[in-house]
C-alpha cells in the first residue's frame, strides 16, 4: 500500500477529521490544510436521503455562486439570426447551428458550458450522447435552453454552476478556489446548500440532508455539521 506524502501527512495533522464543523470553521480548516503549489479547487460533497431512481427525486438545478468559481468559463451557444448576434455580443466563445454541431462531432470540446435557443434543440440533439456525459447538454431545467441567451451566458460567466444528484444520492460541486477568502468561500457554500434545500422534493421522507464534507483538491475532507448548514 502506498504511503501518504509528507505534505499530505502534515495537512492531515492540521485538521480534526472526526469533528463536525460549521461552514465558517470548515472553510478555515480547508485553507489551513491546502498545500499544493497551484491554486487548488474547493469541492463540496453532499449526501442526500433520496432515491434518484424515482423521477421525482432525481434532483437537479443551477445556482449562481455569489463569488464565482474562480474559473474563466468558456460558453458556446447554438442559435441563429438575431439570437446568434445576441450571443456573440454577450461574449460566447463560439456561436452557430449545424456548423457548430459538426465541429463538435469532429472532436472539438474546448468549452465549459453550452446554451441553446429552444428551436435549436432538434439540431443539438444529434450530439446529445456526446454532450450529456460531459455535463454540457443544454437543458431548460437549469436555464441553458432559453430565448434569453444573453442572460444565460452572463449567468454562466458570473459563476453559475449546475448540480445533479448521482445514483448514490450524492451531489458534488466545485464552489471556489483555495485562494478565496474564508468569507467568500462560506457564502458560496451557503448559496449552494441553499439551492439544494430549495430543490427538496415534496414527497421526500426522512432526513433529506444526511452528510456533507468540503475539501481542497489535495487536502483532507472536512466534515460539515448538517444541522448548522441546514440553518
Amino acid at each position: 500500500m502506498a504511503k501518504d506524502g509528507k505534505n499530505t501527512v502534515a495537512a492531515n495533522k492540521k485538521v480534526d477529521r472526526s469533528k463536525m464543523h460549521t461552514i465558517q470553521d470548515a472553510v478555515m480548516a480547508v485553507k489551513a490544510a491546502s498545500f499544493a503549489k497551484f491554486d487548488e479547487s474547493v469541492d463540496l460533497a453532499v449526501r442526500l436521503g433520496v432515491d434518484p431512481r424515482h423521477a421525482d427525486q432525481n434532483i437537479r438545478g443551477a445556482v449562481i455562486l455569489p463569488h464565482g468559481t474562480g474559473k474563466d468559463v468558456r460558453v458556446i451557444c447554438f442559435a441563429r439570426g438575431e439570437k446568434a448576434k445576441e450571443a456573440e455580443a454577450a461574449g460566447a466563445l463560439e456561436v452557430g447551428a449545424e456548423e457548430l454541431v459538426k465541429k463538435i462531432q469532429d472532436g472539438w470540446f474546448d468549452f465549459d458550458k453550452a446554451v441553446a435557443t429552444p428551436d435549436m434543440m432538434a439540431v443539438v440533439g444529434r450530439i446529445g450522447r456526446v454532450l450529456g456525459p460531459r455535463g454540457v447538454m443544454p437543458n431548460p431545467k437549469v436555464g441553458t435552453v432559453t430565448m434569453d441567451v444573453k442572460g444565460a451566458i452572463n449567468a454562466a460567466k458570473a459563476g453559475q454552476i449546475e448540480f445533479r444528484v448521482e445514483k448514490e444520492g450524492i451531489i458534488h460541486a466545485g464552489i471556489g478556489k483555495a485562494s478565496f477568502s474564508p468569507a467568500d468561500l462560506a457564502e458560496n457554500v451557503s448559496a449552494f446548500v441553499g439551492a439544494i434545500l430549495k430543490a427538496k422534493p415534496s414527497g421526500t421522507k426522512g432526513t433529506y440532508l444526511k452528510r456533507a464534507s468540503i475539501s481542497s483538491t489535495m487536502g483532507p475532507g472536512i466534515k460539515l455539521d448538517v444541522a448548522t448548514i441546514s440553518d
